[in-house]
């Protein structure tokens, strides 16, 4: 039986909108490749999301769907991508307070309370910062991926605090997703943990994957992956899993002798769990971490009673996402935001800082 090429239809729905893409001299030989390529960078349309409306039958040349990513171009070829209207998507929104740091039509900076998750997921279906962010952005959504939803860039956890950007837009998502994989967006945070890394321990020089740069800051180097028997967890393996790094800087020791200190942790790459295995990694848990061992007492006799009591009840890792700079990736300013300690990191500093 023969088979006839499938034809476009020309009638448009409401918000769908076309764009023409004429391919360029000694283009790749595969329609996904050659789009990815072309397409202008304005549009922010990613490999992913192409591949996807080839698939849903989207683009065209000469009035000819191409369903095929594996397709053959030319140059001078002109492919028409019809871009369909942001689709709602399942998450619902709900009317929860946020702590708003900046917000533009293309982007919005959080703080997020420690206790909230980031994203949906089946244990945490509601009260997460994208069914807030779904409420509160409303119709300034203009679509990420094709779907009507907030852009997460990155992620902090549950119980962590601090702040994070998020996109409104296609176009601010892929600005920023680039900057996040380049790793020029500039993530510090507060921890504090068990011990006090210094540089005259002689045990930190021994621990694979670490060594001191200049201003007494040690840099973890390992790879991350999940743990073989715990799948919720992370751990440092040296072959097979995640490129990271994490730099680690005493400010300030508590105790005496010193039994815990406030370190400012700077992200290099930004893996799962990555601030909280690493300094479990060199022996200095934060305080409170339940999976990764921020759970061994301190000692009352070098902190006194109330610190100790304090510092061992803590009910959640402390730790703080406490400052995020990057450039706005539509005009290219440099932005920079600082979040003071929470109130429980705080009293917790100040209980140690006492004691």
């Amino acid at each position: 039986m023969a088979v006839f090429p499938r034809f476009r239809r020309k009638t448009m729905t409401a918000g769908t909108r076309l764009i023409h893409v004429e391919i360029a001299p000694d283009p790749p030989a595969r329609l996904d490749k050659a789009l990815a390529r072309d397409v202008p960078e304005s549009e922010a349309l990613s490999r992913s999301r192409l591949a996807r409306l080839i698939e849903e039958g989207q683009v065209a040349r000469g009035g000819t769907v191409l369903s095929n990513a594996k397709a053959k171009v030319a140059e001078g070829d002109v492919i028409e991508i019809t871009l369909p209207a942001a689709a709602e998507v399942e998450t619902v929104p709900e009317d929860i307070p946020l702590s708003i740091a900046y917000e533009d039509d293309v982007l919005i900076v959080i703080d997020k309370p420690a206790g909230m998750v980031v994203h949906p997921a089946p244990g945490s279906p509601s009260g997460t910062l994208v069914n807030a962010l779904l409420f509160h952005c409303g119709d300034t959504l203009s679509g990420i991926g094709g779907e009507k939803r907030p852009g997460i860039v990155h992620r902090i956890d549950k119980d962590t605090s601090g702040l994070l950007v998020v996109a409104k837009s296609d176009a601010a998502h892929h600005g920023l997703a680039a900057q996040f994989e380049a790793h020029s967006a500039q993530r510090h945070y507060l921890a504090v943990v068990n011990g006090c890394p210094d540089p005259a321990d002689p045990r930190l020089r021994g621990v694979k994957g670490t060594h001191w740069e200049s201003g007494e800051v040690l840099r973890i180097t390992t790879q991350l992956a999940r743990h073989k028997h715990d799948r919720q967890r992370q751990a440092v393996v040296w072959n097979g899993g995640r490129h990271a790094v994490t730099r680690a800087r005493l400010l300030e020791p508590f105790g005496t002798p010193p039994v815990a200190a406030l370190v400012e942790c700077r992200l290099e790459t930004g893996r799962t769990h990555q601030i909280r295995v690493h300094m479990a990694h060199v022996g200095h848990g934060l305080i409170g971490d339940p999976i990764y061992g921020g759970r061994r007492k301190l000692s009352a006799r070098a902190l006194g009673e109330d610190a100790a009591t304090l510092a061992n009840t803590f009910p959640r890792q402390a730790l703080h996402a406490a400052s995020l700079g990057f450039k706005h990736p539509l005009t290219g300013e440099a932005l920079s935001f600082k979040s003071p300690l929470p109130a429980d990191m705080d009293a917790l500093v100040t209980a140690l800082r006492a004691g």
